[in-house]
């Protein structure tokens, strides 16, 4: 029998696509109907009920038309949707189910439909469980969001994926290597792994992808590498404490209100005496109050400092006018003017200055008596002005004593 090397294969063919997703149509299944009966239901939170009523009949009409029944319990908070005799696609209920669980998550229902495509699927990543502290959290999944919205804005367009952040939970949908990425994505994000770092790299993936001389090629020397590094402060050492002496005997014992009575010796008093002693506290410290509040009404009252404005005596400027002609003349006439001279210009520079000294000491005193007339008339403005004081049973006291 010939033996054949490399015999033709007929199902070879370069002109036919094997990796190509065939489109499932309304008369491919053959077996005709489903025997059993399939459903899932999905919870949802009660802030989607208002918005889930009124679309659950756009709901309703989309999955009839691929033979699935839905039902929307709101009594429970589910929704179910299930196969029926008229369901012409077996894997049509994954895509409804996918679909309430959309719905559920925030997704409106005009981004939710697009699952029942072929080429369309979608993943809900849980997020809640990634970092334990609330601010840390929140903090890390704005990183998802960015500014105005720019880093989701970013992932959407190089994954080709819609994305939702909604709770504790990442919504999105697309093709498969788009949801790869976009898992690898936000579980980096929420350990402190910055999205920015993951969109350098797609964006250098998609320019590479363009050269078909690179295809068959390793791209990592192509790809950024960012390593973690820890950046923060070195926690400060706290001072060693001082220990204190070892005492065998324990502290001392915080007095009772009562050892301090006896201390004092107010426990053995009778209740009238007990009474009087408050009462005479009392007293002294309404006095005393009284006292500081006349002191704050009269302070408002006291007439502040006048300024200094006497002027020098003209008796001293001769004198000190004349001394410094006297002075210069000596230094520059020499031998011109005798002492008798000199001792005369002095003798009369002595005169003149006493009287000066005599006529200023008048007129700082007269200054001062009429200081003292003013103070006088304000403090006896003030006292007519004043109300009279409270007298208490202390005062009237004092004042019948003095009487």
């Amino acid at each position: 029998m010939p033996k054949h090397k490399n015999p033709d294969k007929p199902w070879e063919d370069d002109s036919v696509d094997h990796w190509k997703t065939e489109k499932f149509t309304k008369g491919d299944m053959v077996g005709g109907s489903l025997t059993e009966e399939s459903s899932f239901a999905v919870l949802f939170p009660s802030y989607r009920e208002s918005y889930l009523r009124e679309a659950w009949p756009s709901v309703t009409a989309l999955l009839r038309e691929q033979g699935i029944a839905c039902q929307l319990d709101l009594i429970e908070g589910s929704m179910t949707v299930s196969t029926t005799r008229k369901t012409w696609d077996p894997y049509v209920i994954i895509k409804a189910r996918d679909m309430i669980k959309l719905l559920a998550r925030s997704v409106s229902l005009q981004q939710a439909q697009r699952i029942l495509e072929d080429d369309v699927a979608c993943d809900i990543i849980k997020i809640g469980g990634l970092c334990r502290n609330k601010e840390r959290f929140i903090k890390r999944r704005d990183r998802l969001l960015g500014p105005n919205g720019s880093t989701l804005k970013a992932i959407e367009l190089l994954t080709g994926c819609y994305v939702l952040v909604q709770g504790n939970t990442v919504s999105c949908m697309g093709p498969y290597k788009g949801l790869k990425c976009v898992r690898k994505l936000v579980e980096d994000c929420m350990h402190n792994f910055h999205p920015v770092y993951h969109i350098k790299a797609l964006m250098i993936r998609r320019e590479l992808e363009k050269d078909p001389s690179l295809a068959t090629e390793d791209w990592t020397r192509f790809l950024p590498t960012f390593k973690k590094s820890n950046t923060g402060k070195r926690p400060k050492r706290k001072p060693a404490s001082q220990r204190k002496e070892y005492t065998p005997f324990p502290p001392a014992p915080t007095p009772r209100k009562v050892d301090l009575q006896i201390e004092s010796g107010e426990y053995f008093l009778s209740q009238e005496q007990k009474e009087a002693r408050q009462r005479e506290r009392r007293d002294e410290a309404q006095a005393a109050g009284v006292e500081q509040r006349q002191q704050q009404r009269q302070q408002r009252f006291v007439a502040p400092k006048e300024p200094n404005t006497a002027r020098p005596s003209p008796g001293k400027a001769g004198a000190a006018s004349e001394g410094a002609a006297a002075a210069s003349g000596s230094s520059g006439g020499g031998g011109e003017r005798d002492a008798l001279q000199i001792a005369a210009a002095l003798k009369a520079r002595g005169a003149k200055s006493a009287a000066g000294g005599a006529a200023a000491r008048e007129a700082a005193a007269e200054q001062q008596a009429e200081a003292a007339r003013r103070a006088a008339a304000a403090a006896a403005e003030r006292e007519r002005m004043l109300p009279e004081p409270k007298l208490t049973k202390k005062l009237k006291r004092q004042r019948a004593s003095e009487e």
